[in-house]
């Protein structure tokens, strides 16, 4: 039976194998946190809720139906950051990283794997860069454990300061939003006690800042070291990455700015402090330093668009990327300017890039609002914005929520599940799809133009 499955998955393109890796890493995550050890209760949660936050932690999100602290115990805890390095790294970059320590070749058919999983374009070179990521991963989360530790060590003490200090590295810099503080300020209270904490808070800002740019940029920066050197992929995800988050601190900071129940409360270091971790956050990370649910409207809507758009691509975050969004943004800005060609950076962009990414933005779209119709009918305790609210942070695996995510039913953890898988998973397989029909196959038939009007 084993044989047979082998020979079946072996005939699987890239793609599905990716799927299904991931799924088999839930399902086994879901199968651990179901066991009565993990709780500290020692009561079993129930399969639905254990496979909830198992896809919660491997697909990176942090929505969550039970306070992370409080409810799970130190095994169960265990299991979460190691579903949350698992995703955030990739299913096969942690296979490649066993395979390289018990020092297995690697043939071809595991490096189109490791090509699916970092979104690549070519197969060279893609066992060095999977070394390179696993050392940068672990070299960047440790020295935010450390930094962390400054603060947790003091207040928590040497053994328990420690496991925060790795916990919350490693939940930071995969962009996953589980916390550990719900014994020390309540159930469901991120790092809010943090919010006038610059260590805490930029050192969390700072790890999800890294893990969101991806691991292109990251390495294309330390071999460079200067902006000019960079490749046009760095280029455009540095600058798309700093202007959503002023534009994002800007926002947040002018509508929240009098509200008594968020920044209204805060000094003006302190409001802009918590703005810009905000700002932050929503590039898929999940944390927080103020109460969303008390947020004005705009606040809100503005943290939905910024949350749809999510991290970069070959990262540790979700949504439809800031590379899509540049070059929408460009392509809009050639045809307003009767361009023949989309220029940035004395670059030009190929047409099947536009393509893929207003297939992408397209597919994003109709995923959202979608779900979005689904859980508000559903779910009828859930307002049409809280529902948004809640689909969007699933699908871009954001792991924020005004809803309250304990507070779904069945369907609307079912459906809240999908999201976030798709969401970890299934962009990129779309992804590679549209590349794969865009490449493989030539046209040989071509019809006539046909015109239409738009617009």
């Amino acid at each position: 039976m084993f044989k047979r499955l082998a020979m079946y998955i072996n005939k699987l393109d890239p793609s599905r194998i990716m799927v299904i890796g991931f799924a088999t890493v839930i399902l086994i995550g879901g199968l651990l946190l179901n066991l009565p050890i993990s709780t500290q209760s020692g009561e079993s949660i129930g399969l639905l809720d254990a496979l909830f936050t198992a896809t919660s932690a491997v697909c990176v999100t942090g929505l969550i139906v039970v306070d992370t602290a409080t409810y799970w115990s130190h095994f169960g805890q265990v299991v979460i950051i190691t579903l949350i390095q698992i995703g955030g790294l990739g299913f096969m970059t942690t296979t490649t990283m066993f395979a390289l320590i018990t020092k297995k070749r690697i043939n071809l058919r595991e490096r189109l794997l490791i090509q699916e999983s970092l979104n690549q374009i070519d197969l060279s070179g893609l066992v060095k860069l999977t070394r390179y990521v696993i050392l940068i991963t672990f070299l960047i989360e440790g020295m935010g454990a450390l930094l962390l530790s400054t603060v947790f060590i003091p207040q928590f003490g040497l053994s328990r300061g420690i496991w925060y200090s790795i916990f919350h590295a490693i939940s930071a810099f995969c962009n996953a939003g589980f916390d550990l503080m719900g014994s020390v300020t309540g159930p469901f209270s991120s790092v809010t006690s943090y919010v006038n904490n610059f260590t805490i808070t930029l050192t969390i800002s700072g790890l999800i800042i890294l893990g969101g740019i991806g691991f292109p940029v990251i390495l294309d920066v330390i071999k460079h070291k200067r902006l000019s050197k960079l490749n046009l992929h760095s280029k455009i995800v540095l600058f798309t990455t700093t202007m959503l988050i002023v534009i994002g601190t800007l926002m947040i900071l002018f509508s929240e700015f009098n509200n008594p129940d968020t920044l209204g409360k805060l000094n003006l270091n302190g409001k802009i402090l918590a703005s810009i971790f905000q700002s932050v956050t929503l590039r898929t990370a999940g944390f927080n330093t103020i109460d969303l649910t008390l947020l004005h409207q705009g606040s809100i809507f503005v943290m939905i668009i910024l949350m749809f758009i999510g991290a970069s691509p070959a990262s540790t975050g979700g949504g439809i990327k800031t590379t899509t969004l540049a070059t929408l943004f460009l392509t809009v800005k050639s045809f307003i300017f009767e361009k023949a060609d989309i220029e940035v950076y004395e670059k030009r962009i190929g047409i099947s890039t536009v393509r893929k990414s207003l297939g992408i933005f397209f597919i994003g779209i109709s995923v959202v609002v979608l779900g979005t119709l689904l859980i508000s009918l559903g779910e009828p305790k859930f307002t049409l914005v809280e529902a948004g609210f809640e689909v969007v942070s699933a699908f871009a695996t954001v792991g924020l929520s005004i809803g309250g995510t304990p507070s779904l039913g069945i369907l609307g953890k079912t459906l809240i599940m999908l999201f976030m898988f798709m969401g970890r998973v299934g962009s990129l397989t779309i992804f590679m799809a549209l590349v794969s029909k865009g490449t493989k196959k030539n046209q040989l038939i071509r019809y006539p133009e046909g015109k239409i009007i738009v617009g």
